[in-house]
């Protein structure tokens, strides 16, 4: 079978309520598409859902074809639902995207534009975030920008998701990195290649809640900065230094207090370095137990995923891909 123009790859976790508009949307702007791409396909990856979602994407892929469909045996995450579908995206041009329309799918088109025009990533920009809080937005303002500063030489855009468009070069070079806590838009940054942005103002949630609340987001924060910067490390040398002049002033007014004459008791001083130091070791053990785990879980080489079922999958793909497969699979 001749390999699409065209790939999308949307991740779905407990969507039942999204999957009917989704597919109703997908159906309207892939037949707009059919003008300007020669092909294509929808590649789904059901990250572990507990609801209606798998079975209704098997009915989809049922009477299309050109919807795959990837089943997770657990729920792996978002971040590595994202990976399973460039394993398995055919595609001359990759696109992510979100099921749950937030995203729009109408501005896919636009995406492939800018593709014909010489781009490799073609990453959206959220010009609008309509019917998100107050807290979610400064957290997500605080995030990137805070992304920013720590990765240095590495430029991830401000307010950019994993909403974006990738040429066939660039996905089979995002193939070969396999570290297992993946925050893929600070890897297609990574790669580099010819990069554009796109704005578009991004919609409210279709229906369902947040798949990324606060712990979750915290977490995703915490992988992003760690995955790509040492700069965390290197809070050790910081704080030692403050420590050290700390302990510098605090000699001199020991001594100073010595030379007066005064009668000094020492129990606040003391009490005040103390606390500095150990809440200082134990921030700096911590730090460095987020990279000494993340070690030990490189090392142990398992898969990045395990798939339970695939649908309308050939044999080039799964034997392409770095999943296990269930004994079960078809």
């Amino acid at each position: 079978m001749a390999r699409p123009e065209l790939s999308l790859i949307i991740p779905i976790f407990n969507e039942e309520l999204v999957i009917p508009e989704l597919s109703r949307r997908l159906r309207e702007v892939m037949g707009k598409l059919e003008t300007v791409v020669r092909s294509w396909e929808v590649v789904f990856i059901d990250d572990g859902s507990k609801d209606k979602s798998l079975p209704m994407l098997r009915e989809l892929a049922a009477n299309e074809r050109r919807f795959k469909v990837l089943s997770f045996s657990r729920n792996f995450g978002h971040q590595l639902a994202i990976t399973a579908g460039i394993d398995y995206a055919d595609g001359d041009a990759v696109v992510i995207m979100d099921a749950d329309l937030q995203d729009p799918p109408e501005v896919v088109q636009e995406m492939v534009a800018r593709w014909r025009q010489g781009f490799d990533v073609v990453y959206g920009v959220r010009r609008s975030r309509a019917g998100e809080t107050f807290f979610k937005k400064a957290t997500a303002s605080l995030f990137y920008r805070t992304l920013k500063i720590m990765l240095g030489g590495i430029s991830i855009p401000v307010d950019a998701g994993d909403f974006r468009l990738m040429s066939r070069p660039a996905v089979l070079t995002l193939r070969a990195l396999k570290e297992k806590h993946r925050f893929v838009r600070g890897m297609v940054a990574w790669i580099g290649f010819k990069q554009s942005a796109l704005y578009y103002d991004r919609e409210a949630r279709f229906a369902g809640e947040t798949k990324y609340p606060f712990v979750k987001m915290l977490r995703f924060a915490i992988d992003a900065i760690t995955s790509f910067s040492i700069i965390p490390l290197r809070f050790a040398t910081w704080l030692g230094l403050l420590a050290g002049v700390v302990a510098l002033v605090e000699i001199g007014f020991a001594l100073y207090e010595r030379l007066m004459g005064n009668v000094v008791q020492g129990w606040t001083t003391i009490m005040l370095a103390v606390a500095l130091g150990s809440s200082a070791q134990l921030l700096m053990i911590g730090v460095l137990g987020e990279y000494v785990g993340r070690i030990y879980e490189e090392i142990k080489r398992r898969p990045l995923y395990v798939t339970a079922e695939q649908i309308n999958c050939d044999e080039s793909a799964r034997a392409a891909s770095g999943s296990a497969t269930s004994p079960s699979d078809d």
